[in-house]
């Protein structure tokens, strides 16, 4: 697919901003702080329902303004036109339309323009805690299936709803903490319904990206380390994403009997917390780079190669199910040498379409339209230089 019109409305730094754009490559150029990366942080708002450097919509919407709106229109790899409004503000409920119709709920609206994002911030999936690396694969899930969304936020809510009679029993006795273990059960097994969904899911998406991640690195780096990919639930089970298995997606029931049985091992302990011990919000992707872990091991250069062939895979994993995403990246020709460069930009001829921002356009060896993007009294404006070849 590609994003063929991008507007905002009292957006960060834009009054207001529209761009027409067409595959291919397209370079937002500019100084800092004149507001590249806000427009990629539009469009992954519209695309995913959230943003990656905030994690509410009221620091998006401009100083001074009540509410900021995002349309995008987008023509899918069918030659279908579709459209994606947004309405955000301060305190308020996001009024989301599609194709010119109001939806329920902001999930609906996933999967209509879907995207792959780079920043410098992603980097953290390399290095930092375990809550990066589960954000990083649901994220992915979430744009490949858009009903793990909704199934996500069914396990938050029964996470949260048994957390909190956790808590409650820790204080009761007698017949008041057997009521209350009568209705953890009940709890309890809602968290292995949906648990086990999210987890079969999780282990699926790192079977289909093992081999891409592997293979992108080894491009990109042009090291012979393989990379490795392990999922380590908190049930007890692992798995290797390089594994020969018959089917990418396991088998649910013996997931579900492992996450019961774990559950009830450290049942006592739970009660003793008021926290919930078992479950994918506590499970671990662990990446390594030949025979060590890359968190912790790896240098600056590893990290930043192993991030970025991280989100080069999804591009390839998200077109396996439906539309080809969009690649947006985020000021990061910069932080790679010569080599490095070249290298992302041969795997960048081969997407349908890609938004890269640069504050030096020779750092970008790609042919394509430029963008000047400047600040004009606070107000950031767009204009369009013209294909450099």
């Amino acid at each position: 697919m590609h994003l063929r019109r991008i507007e905002l409305v009292d957006v960060r730094s834009y009054d207001r901003a529209a761009l027409h754009l067409d595959p291919g490559v397209t370079v937002l150029v500019g100084r800092n702080a004149q507001g590249k990366t806000n427009l990629l942080e539009a469009v992954l708002r519209a695309a995913t329902g959230g943003s990656h450097r905030v994690a509410s919509d009221a620091p998006l919407v401009r100083a001074g303004a009540d509410l900021g709106v995002i349309r995008c229109e987008v023509v899918t790899d069918e030659g279908r036109r579709r459209t994606i409004e947004l309405e955000v503000g301060t305190g308020r409920r996001t009024r989301t339309k599609v194709d010119g119709q109001d939806v329920r709920r902001a999930a609906d609206a996933a999967g209509v323009l879907r995207v792959v994002l780079f920043a410098p911030e992603d980097v953290a999936i390399v290095r930092g805690d375990p809550a990066e690396r589960r954000r990083f694969l649901d994220d992915l899930l979430s744009q490949r299936r858009p009903a793990f969304a909704a199934a996500r936020g069914e396990y938050e809510r029964v996470l949260r709803q048994r957390n909190q009679l956790l808590k409650q029993a820790r204080g009761l006795t007698g017949s008041a903490r057997e009521g209350a273990g009568a209705t953890l059960e009940v709890w309890t097994e809602q968290l292995v319904t949906h648990g086990t969904q999210l987890l079969a899911a999780r282990i699926a998406a790192v079977r289909a990206l093992a081999g891409p991640v592997d293979a992108a690195y080894r491009d990109l780096a042009d090291r012979p380390e393989p990379v490795g990919l392990t999922y380590r639930s908190s049930t007890g089970v692992v798995i290797d994403g390089h594994a020969e298995v018959d089917e990418r997606v396991p088998d649910p029931g013996p997931l579900a009997d492992a996450m019961r049985t774990a559950l009830a091992e450290v049942a006592h302990e739970e009660v003793q917390r008021g926290l919930t011990l078992v479950g994918p919000h506590r499970d671990e992707l662990e990446l390594s780079i030949g025979p060590l872990p890359a968190r912790g091991y790896s240098s600056h250069g590893e990290a930043w190669s192993l991030a970025l062939s991280l989100k080069l895979a999804t591009e390839a994993v998200l077109a396996e199910v439906g539309d080809r995403p969009v690649v947006l990246l985020d000021d990061v020709f910069a932080e790679l040498d010569v080599v490095r460069r070249g290298k992302l930009a041969d795997a960048c001829a081969a997407f349908d379409q890609v938004l890269v921002t640069a504050a030096v356009e020779e750092d970008v060896p790609l042919e394509g339209v430029r963008v000047d993007v400047t600040i004009d009294g606070g107000v950031s404006q767009l204009s369009v230089r013209g294909a450099v070849a």
